[in-house]
């Protein structure tokens, strides 16, 4: 099978190939390499790469299942990390000068399991410093390209893991997610990307930015990959304070959902729509209106005060993440990106009772969240107001005005305090050729459901199928 195929094709699909025997997984990883070793010079999309160790990895998938031992559809998988999940022997940086030469002596939780099913790792992601912003990244690694348009950000913060998977250089990456850092470079490089629901998956071995809303997550071409990587991340870790013992389920069973009899929320706060592009709602209007006709019941409705929201969780992101570099931030401040640095150091001047106020905040939407869940099954708004800005831009031009560009996350982190599942999958392309998308945001642990409905989107679409060019 060519190269060019396989480096094209999802989870799923390679997956029916490696248990025919159609395909090896040393062909697999071959034909990955040879991708990666083709565009990373134009990408920047990796700190490190282990192609010694990811040949070897798949040397012995293929030999488990040529010994009739085939542990599901992840096995003889490469896998991309963000360069903040622990991997036993392979340094770890977070993405940082801090940490450039830290090599863990055990896997982070979620990457064992990965492991455990077969998968395994390909390399670790470039990313923005320590998970801290949208396109901030350190002068050691520097910053990936869009495989869309070289020119334009990847959104971040995991950056490397979407314009890996979107360039074919893996078939799927893992993220974290605090404010939008799985859902927006899925959106802006033409992927679909879960956050799940808080505590599903350990984060054990995870570097942290806000311990009270990181959440790990897939970026992939598809609902089904994301599905079939869930079935294996998901589990109760006590070495994670934040998990929750809620029992398992089968994401890929939850793929035979479609929108018949589906309750779906439409967003119409003005804090979304201010600042969301004509293009992109044009597209979004147009993903309702076959959400619609495949027989979901959508309703406009608003949540409200979003604005406050939205500042309670850049409140507590503060003062947890200054609460965590308070050592090394004293002791090597130079050593930080200059806009990270200001961020973190913000902290040791938020009072006390700024952030009592913002968890008062969090508690209040916890209320309102349960209300509409009560009416609603889904909730849906678009991903990212804009497509993908051009690397030196400092705003996104608005008909009324500017929007500084790290306001890419606005529409993501509000589903991130109260720790929801939401999903983003590309719902067409700009006139410049740019990927747009919508999310869907479920109560908790209704990951099954968000997953399904994206599913059954890409089911009635084309656009997941695209990729870039390069």
């Amino acid at each position: 099978m060519a190269d060019t195929l396989l480096t094209t094709m999802t989870v799923a699909d390679l997956a029916k190939c490696i248990k025919a025997k159609d395909v090896s997984p040393v062909d697999v990883v071959e034909a990955f390499i040879k991708q990666t070793t083709a565009t990373e010079p134009l990408l920047n999309a990796w700190i490190t790469l282990i192609p010694d160790q990811a040949r070897a990895a798949a040397k012995q998938a293929e030999a488990e299942i040529a010994a009739g031992n085939y542990k599901g559809p992840l096995h003889g998988i490469p896998v991309g990390l963000k360069d903040l999940f622990w991997t036993k022997g392979v340094r770890t940086t977070s993405g940082s000068a801090i940490t450039k030469d830290f090599v863990p002596s055990e896997d982070a939780t979620v990457v064992a399991k990965l492991q455990d099913a077969g998968a395994y790792a390909f390399g670790k992601t470039n990313m923005v410093e320590y998970a801290y912003g949208g396109s901030e990244h350190n002068a050691i690694y520097g910053a990936p390209k869009n495989p869309w348009k070289l020119d334009h950000v990847t959104g971040g913060s995991s950056s490397g893991s979407g314009a890996a998977v979107a360039a074919g250089q893996v078939p799927i990456a893992l993220g974290s997610d605090t404010a939008g850092s799985v859902r927006a470079p899925a959106a802006l490089c033409g992927l679909t990307g879960l956050k799940p629901t808080y505590g599903l998956v350990s984060r054990f071995g995870v570097s942290p930015l806000s311990w009270s809303m990181d959440h790990v997550g897939p970026l992939a071409h598809t609902a089904e990959d994301v599905a079939i990587a869930m079935n294996a991340m998901v589990g109760y870790d006590a070495k994670d304070p934040g998990s929750i013992n809620h029992g398992l389920e089968d994401y890929v069973e939850a793929l035979r959902n479609d929108f018949k009899g589906l309750r779906i929320g439409v967003l119409q706060d003005d804090f979304i729509w201010d600042v969301t592009l004509p293009e992109v709602k044009t597209a979004f209007d147009d993903a309702i209106t076959l959400i619609s006709g495949l027989g979901a019941a959508t309703e406009p409705v608003y949540i409200g005060n979003l604005e406050r929201l939205a500042l309670a969780q850049v409140t507590i992101t503060t003062a947890e993440a200054n609460t965590y570099h308070h050592e090394m931030i004293q002791r090597a401040p130079e050593l930080y990106h200059p806009v990270v640095r200001r961020r973190i150091e913000a902290g040791f001047f938020m009072p006390v009772a700024a952030y009592v106020q913002a968890q008062r905040v969090r508690a209040l939407f916890e209320e309102r969240y349960a209300s509409l869940f009560a009416t609603f099954d889904l909730l849906v708004a678009p991903t990212t107001p804009a497509p993908a800005l051009e690397a030196n831009g400092q705003s996104v031009r608005l008909p009324n005005g500017e929007m500084p560009s790290r306001e890419t996350v606005r529409l993501t982190r509000i589903f991130n305090p109260n720790g929801l599942p939401a999903i983003t999958m590309p719902t067409g392309f700009s006139k410049q050729g740019l990927p747009m998308a919508a999310q869907f945001i479920g109560k908790r642990f209704s990951d099954g459901l968000v997953i399904g409905a994206a599913h059954a989107y890409q089911q009635a679409t084309d656009w997941h199928m695209r990729r870039p060019s390069i």
